[in-house]
């Protein structure tokens, strides 16, 4: 069992299914039985994951001493996840709304409150980082001191920097300078290249893997240490409800195989495999497979 921190956005999501995109203005409609909210946020998508697949995972975030905080922390105490590392210090508990149409595509609003202006002490978590053994910091402000606590440990860090085009981006330098595995989304990469973006990437920041989920194409590997690619299809294990998660997925049912010392390709193909079950439901941090259920799917792949 990996000993995994995670540190990372909690929020309160709100899900409703729409007719189809771009909007048109209708005043109002009634989607019985189908506008659903839970906890989520990026953070919290990546430890669910995490725990469904046996980790024993340190979490690390920041709520609002509100109705939505206190809410959020009665259910992490239900499911028995740590709330050690959850500090009450932002005036208001984040929260995000996403839209999503019958094909699966979907529109995310996300209100952050002062989420990206509050800073931690990530002293008083010292002994947990030096337990770990990987180190998924999301690529949120408050973390940048945790970069440079796991470089001092040398311990391994893994980011996902979501929808990223500009190896100049000045917000995500230090996640991308510090990332021995780092994840992103091809969506702002359509017209470019993947291979050639990702060498340009790998040039800049040297990264050990890099890996870019590209959605129903499957996802893109690269390992450093023999400069090769590998395309990992996408499979099919149930219809498509809303995408909304499956990066997060993706991402983190990578990390739990790769900490477990299996090679990177199976690893990626595993994570394919979470991420086309998850996505068969509405939801960022519901649907996710324990690792039986996706060794079952893998053998009907």
């Amino acid at each position: 069992m990996a000993n995994i921190i995670v540190s990372g956005l909690i929020n309160i999501e709100t899900s409703c299914p729409v007719k189809c995109f771009p909007l048109e203005y209708f005043p109002i409609d009634y989607p019985f039985g189908k506008v659903k909210s839970c906890i989520s946020g990026v953070g919290f998508n990546l430890i669910s994951n995490l725990k469904k697949l046996g980790d024993n995972v340190t979490f690390i975030s920041m709520i609002g001493d509100d109705l939505f905080g206190k809410l959020i922390i009665s259910e992490l105490k239900d499911k028995s996840f740590p709330i050690e590392h959850i500090y009450k210090n932002l005036s208001a508990t984040p929260q995000s709304v996403i839209l999503f149409d019958q094909s699966g595509k979907r529109e995310i609003y996300c209100d952050l409150k002062d989420y990206q202006d509050v800073s931690l002490d990530f002293s008083l978590m010292q002994q947990k980082i030096e337990h770990s053994d990987v180190i998924v910091a999301c690529n949120s402000n408050f973390n940048r001191p945790l970069l440079k606590v796991a470089s001092r440990l040398n311990k391994i860090v893994a980011t996902d920097v979501h929808v990223f085009s500009n190896v100049d981006d000045e917000y995500n330098r230090d996640f991308l300078e510090k990332a021995d595995i780092l994840f992103m989304s091809d969506e702002a990469l359509k017209d470019r290249d993947i291979k050639d973006f990702i060498w340009e990437v790998y040039n800049r920041f040297h990264n050990r893997i890099i890996v870019v989920g590209c959605g129903s194409k499957g996802s893109l590997l690269f390992e450093a240490e023999n400069k090769e690619f590998t395309e990992i299809p996408a499979v099919y294990t149930r219809p498509v409800v809303a995408t909304s998660g499956a990066g997060d997925t993706l991402f983190s049912s990578f990390i739990h195989f790769y900490s477990k010392g299996i090679e990177a390709k199976k690893c990626l193909y595993y994570a394919n495999i979470a991420a086309s079950y998850k996505i068969g439901e509405a939801g960022s941090s519901i649907g996710f497979l324990d690792e039986s259920g996706i060794f079952r799917l893998a053998k009907l792949n």
